[in-house]
């Protein structure tokens, strides 16, 4: 298996522009990189003060690219409506060329991500939504009749049109056996928080009980400064580098940006 090589890429601060990010990715599929995701968030903490929203820059990588994977990674389902978030997706599957995937997860309320907006702070609940969304965003991707009417969500006898392919994957926490099993379902599984190269073997083997579909994905993430080597040929069928979240400089990004894959 070819493992494939990403950019993993903070909107914040220095990097807080579409126009920005837009730049970088061009050089990026320059430098021989395979694909290029912007992080989902509306605030982080202290440390950040400036974040761009993930959409726009998704919108600019398309439009300054040809070959790059991207999309967001990750979109937390619970803070979106599955109808609007349907459109978008489709509509940057066709803008991108069919190069888009959708990183969907539980997120995070940590610095407030949530209850700071009056959406849903508890995990739990968070599931259910992730769930529920998945099932109407699913259909809706697929250009199916969808008639649902959930504990979270109703999509009444609708049917959208485009319905281009969307692959769709899913984020979760090493060592939680729901992601696994909501990411089989699908088309990949981002692991976060892996400890080494090791673990990827619990990975692959959890995956496995749930007969996940042909060509599904595997991806995780490094900092710059990790060796690469290690995790290559392990089961990863994506390694990203991670730029970002604190501190971000621009000098900094493209110097990691143009040294490629």
């Amino acid at each position: 298996m070819t493992t494939r090589r990403g950019l993993f890429v903070a909107p914040f601060d220095a990097l807080a522009d579409p126009r920005v990010v837009g730049n970088l990715a061009a050089a990026a599929e320059e430098a021989g990189w395979d694909g290029f995701f912007v992080w989902d968030h509306l605030q982080y903490g202290a440390r950040v003060a400036a974040v761009a929203d993930p959409w726009t820059c998704c919108a600019a990588v398309a439009l300054r690219t040809e070959r790059l994977v991207l999309g967001p990674m990750v979109t937390p389902l619970a803070r979106r409506r599955p109808q609007v978030l349907a459109r978008q997706a489709a509509s940057l599957a066709v803008l991108s060329g069919g190069r888009f995937v959708l990183g969907l997860g539980l997120g995070d309320d940590w610095v407030g991500e949530f209850s700071a907006f009056g959406d849903e702070p508890d995990p739990q609940r968070r599931g259910r939504m992730l769930d529920e969304g998945l099932e109407v965003l699913t259909g809706l991707l697929a250009g199916e009749r969808v008639d649902h009417d959930g504990e979270h969500y109703v999509a009444r006898d609708v049917r959208f049109r485009p319905a281009p392919s969307v692959p769709i994957w899913l984020a979760g926490r090493f060592g939680n056996r729901a992601p696994v099993r909501r990411a089989a379902r699908q088309n990949g599984f981002f692991v976060i928080g892996l400890d080494g190269p090791d673990d990827l073997d619990a990975v692959t083997s959890g995956l496995a009980e749930h007969d996940p579909p042909p060509g599904f994905e595997v991806v995780v993430d490094l900092r710059p400064e990790q060796d690469v080597a290690p995790w290559l040929d392990r089961g990863a069928s994506w390694v990203l580098t991670r730029i970002g979240p604190y501190d971000l400089d621009l000098d900094e990004a493209r110097r990691v940006i143009d040294a490629g894959p």
